[in-house]
């Protein structure tokens, strides 16, 4: 690697780690080394002597690659972004950037942010209309459009949107009705802008405005239409009362430097754009911007800098003639050059170097270059970017809009960002809460427990429910229970999703009461999830331990039982022959459910299995459906020579039962099998399963026998009989098949 080259390198890791002064001394060694200056080394050195806050010097090394060409905006990055933090830390009294700087947004300052859980997680605004999305998220009616959803990027509102939540909207109404007129004011207002009717628009903003308890966030609203409407001196009107009142707010300084910037005054338009930098180093749009102004005042175009270096210097406009001592700087043939103007380094270099003590307002009035330096007390002087804050001392008389503006005093040092902006003071950012005189329990009932909501769920037509009483309710029709509205396509989705804001609300203000709702509810889990006492029974067929038993369950009170078996996560129930007297069977077998398909109109397929066999003690019902206290049957275990003798009986009638299945025909043994399976295999201890071996069910669902006859072998609690039972069909069905 050559010298030159190799310092250059060390020059590029001192920019990077931060010691400017040393890259800045290694670039000017080296230019000095060059027999012509290199336009890639001045600008770098321009944007290390920028970083290091010598900025007079800064403007000399820029100037210098002016002469080779002109530079471009994005070329005056570093330079843009030096000026902006010299401002923050001398003229803003704030420290440093942090390492991660806001996102390019504009929020509202905190005075004028909704209470806590009511704001819009898209606009950031007081809730406005707000609709409940399908996966249980609440925003804006007007920001709820087709697309997937901001905050779970889950899919939105089809073509047709949701309704507006009827609850969260008369709680709104309820609690903040002045601020609710307001926002649905302004969304009008935003409306009518969208739809390029303007007066109308401003119409609207100026109603809300009488309305509002916080002005900043409309006033600066406003101020945007009126640029817009090309009325920059009204918007200028709007922003200075802003940036008086709301000095450490980005937006009050970009709408205010959009309005100079139409009124022609450029100067002042510049030193706000680096307010907006200084504010919020990552808002890409301002610091491009201030850029492009500084290439403007800074370095005006010029022809071919190789054609014009003997071009009579005179002919150049005031902004391109530069002092004597900085020309001689740049080695020049006949004292001429493309660079900033004489004035505007002078006063730079004086406004840099000074060390502002007072923190001054700037008035729409002032007609003042963007440098200009003011002197107090005959010893401080204070250029316009460094010492000019909106809001400190001037004072004027305000419309009534402005008079309800809260007055902030610049802090001593930054407060902690929060969302988008830059907070006012550590008061003012606290979130408001609604008053207790306001929270009501009977706000959040539902209209059909009428108990407080638990796992609250909103259907598309904008009415809330309990997620299992809104269940139970389109187990029986596909209907809301308010409106009446059809909701076939909600109740086929099966996305019964929360409506999260209902419930952090009651969360927030209803604690308490919450406590004891949940309580109530693990309460019923307990009851319902109780495999002794009531247990659910499907009143159906047969079932029998170890053997699938597919159901198609379309009864509301079936559809109703198993989603109950499923969210106490027993999952399971009973399975009972039907009796005519007593309603089902005193014997039947518990079946696990391994899985539930629903349809959309709300039938479903149960894919359960046998689990074990029971005795019914009692007989009852709940919500519709059957229901039992049982006893669960175990085999009388047997040792010694009747166990010998259980397991020659055992063997035997497993043979017996392998030669019967085989003698069938082709076609019948498929069916058993696509519908039962393979015959389970012979186990070597028969009384390990306290119902017996498997291969003995599945042998006992496939043979021809009456559902009587299998419920008496069913209730039998010795394997002995039961294989002496089994035998005897065997021999029956064996016979007659020869015949």
């Amino acid at each position: 690697m050559e010298p030159g080259a190799e310092m250059l390198q060390v020059a590029e890791e001192a920019f990077l780690g931060g010691n400017f002064e040393l890259a800045a001394e290694i670039y000017g060694s080296q230019l000095a080394e060059l027999p012509q200056p290199e336009r890639g080394l001045c600008l770098r050195r321009g944007d290390a002597l920028a970083r290091a806050g010598r900025m007079a010097e800064a403007l000399e090394a820029y100037s210098a690659a002016a002469r080779l060409a002109r530079p471009r905006p994005e070329e005056l990055r570093e330079l843009a972004e030096s000026l902006a933090l010299r401002l923050r830390q001398k003229a803003l009294r704030l420290p440093p950037w942090p390492a991660e700087g806001p996102s390019e947004a504009l929020g509202d300052p905190a005075c004028c942010r909704p209470p806590a859980l009511l704001g819009c997680p898209l606009c950031r605004r007081l809730l406005c209309e707000p609709v409940t999305l399908h996966c249980g998220h609440t925003r804006c009616r007007r920001c709820a459009e087709p697309g997937e959803c901001g905050c779970c990027h889950r899919p939105g509102p089809g073509p047709a949107s949701p309704r507006i939540n009827v609850v969260l909207g008369n709680l709104l109404e309820k609690w903040l009705e002045g601020e609710s007129r307001a926002r649905r004011l302004r969304a009008e207002g935003d409306e009518l802008r969208d739809g390029q009717e303007l007066p109308a628009a401003l119409e609207k903003y100026n109603q809300a405005l009488e309305t509002a308890s916080c002005k900043c966030s409309l006033i600066a609203q406003r101020a945007e239409l009126w640029l817009t409407m090309k009325n920059y001196q009204q918007a200028l009107h709007d922003a200075d009362a802003l940036c008086q009142k709301k000095p450490l707010w980005a937006k009050s300084h970009y709408v205010k430097a959009y309005a100079l910037s139409g009124l022609g005054r450029t100067e002042e338009a510049l030193k706000e754009f680096l307010y907006c930098v200084a504010l919020n180093p990552e808002w890409s749009l301002m610091k491009k911007e201030a850029q492009k102004i500084m290439c403007e005042m800074f370095f005006p175009a010029f022809e071919n800098v190789h054609d014009s270096l003997t071009a009579p210097f005179s002919s150049r406009n005031s902004y391109t003639r530069l002092k004597p001592a900085f020309l001689s700087s740049l080695n020049t043939e006949d004292g001429s050059a493309a660079g900033c103007s004489e004035d505007t380094v002078i006063r730079l270099t004086k406004a840099l170097s000074q060390e502002p003590d007072v923190l001054r307002s700037s008035d729409s009035s002032l007609s003042q270059n963007v440098l200009d330096l003011h002197f107090e007390d005959n010893k401080k002087s204070l250029g316009t970017i460094l010492s000019s804050l909106p809001g400190a001392r001037l004072k004027r008389k305000l419309s009534s809009d402005f008079r309800d503006l809260q007055s902030s005093d610049v802090p001593n040092k930054i407060p902690k960002k929060d969302g988008d902006t830059v907070l006012e003071n550590s008061v003012s950012s606290a979130l408001r809460e609604i008053p207790a005189n306001l929270v009501d329990a009977s706000d959040f009932e539902c209209s059909l427990c009428m108990r407080l909501f638990y796992e609250p769920v909103t259907t598309p037509c904008g009415h809330t429910f309990c997620l299992k009483c809104l269940e139970r309710c389109l187990d029986h029709n596909p209907y809301c229970p308010l409106c009446k509205e059809k909701l076939s396509e909600f109740l086929a989705s099966r996305t019964y999703k929360k409506t999260i804001l209902t419930e952090e609300l009651i969360v927030h203000y209803l604690p308490e009461e919450l406590s004891e709702r949940k309580k109530v509810y693990e309460e019923e889990m307990k009851e319902l999830s109780n495999l002794n006492k009531d247990v659910p029974i499907f009143v159906c067929t047969m079932a029998f331990p170890t053997i699938p038993c597919p159901l198609h369950v379309f009864e509301p009170r079936y559809r109703l039982m198993i989603r109950r078996c499923m969210e106490t996560g027993t999952k399971q129930f009973g399975m009972c022959l039907a009796d005519e007297l007593k309603g089902f069977a005193d014997y039947g077998c518990m079946l696990e459910i391994r899985d539930v398909k629903f349809f959309p109109d709300g039938r479903s397929v149960v894919d359960t299995v046998g689990v074990r066999r029971f005795k019914v003690l009692n007989h009852g019902q709940r919500d519709g459906y059957n229901t039992a206290n049982i006893e669960y049957l175990e085999d009388k275990k047997v040792e010694g020579a009747e166990y010998e003798e259980l397991v020659r009986l055992h063997d035997s009638v497993y043979d017996q039962a392998v030669a019967w299945f085989t003698s069938l025909k082709e076609n019948m043994k498929a069916q058993i099998l696509s519908h039962f399976g393979s015959m389970p295999g012979k186990e070597s201890e028969p009384q390990s399963n306290p119902s017996g071996p498997a291969w003995y069910w599945w042998l006992l669902a496939v043979l021809p026998l009456e559902n009587r006859a299998q419920l008496a072998i069913l209730a039998m609690t010795s394997l002995k009989d039961r294989l002496i039972a089994i035998r005897r069909v065997l021999i029956f069905v064996t016979r007659k098949r020869s015949r």
